[in-house]
């Protein structure tokens, strides 16, 4: 069975850090689910020291979409961050709401058939002002019903603060 542990908060937060710091905790060889999208050189690069700063300890799997076709059973699985992952979908999809949150919903619950204790981290992205730009409004909504989706099925959700965690549930 699952453990869903969900981390969420603003931009520059602590969640990553606060989420590799409990992944190590709980493993000494944790995989790093990393979602991102390579879009140029220098974003290659960004990855890359990203990669380098984590050590020798985590195992690194580069993943855009499809989360669940990597062996994860028995395994703390870091993955970060869901607002890449979704990302993905919504670009492929053409900005889509409703068809990118289908699709990313039932990638997730196909990672609910493993055995493992996931670390989920994602932004808050609609805390401040509405946007004037459309496709960010949509994106905002996809991402808000997206993190309302994991927090249900989380076994523990956490919100970063300024670099402090709250725990919400």
């Amino acid at each position: 069975m699952s453990k869903i542990i969900f981390i969420t908060g603003g931009q520059r937060s602590g969640k990553s850090s606060y989420a590799q710091k409990l992944a190590l905790e709980l493993s000494d060889n944790p995989i790093y689910l990393a979602t991102s999208r390579i879009w140029d050189d220098v974003h290659h690069k960004r990855i890359k020291r990203h990669q380098d700063d984590r050590g020798s300890q985590w195992e690194n799997i580069e993943e855009e979409k499809y989360l669940s076709k990597h062996a994860l059973n028995g395994r703390v699985v870091l993955i970060d961050c869901i607002t890449l992952w979704l990302t993905n979908f919504f670009f492929d999809n053409n900005s889509n709401v409703d068809l990118s949150l289908e699709e990313a919903k039932v990638e997730f619950e196909k990672l609910l058939q493993f055995d493992a204790t996931f670390i989920i981290v994602s932004n808050e992205i609609g805390l401040g002002g509405t946007s004037d730009n459309e496709i960010q409004r949509k994106f905002t909504d996809l991402q808000g019903w997206m993190n309302q989706h994991i927090a249900s099925k989380a076994n523990e959700v956490t919100l970063m603060v300024s670099g402090q965690p709250l725990k919400v549930k």
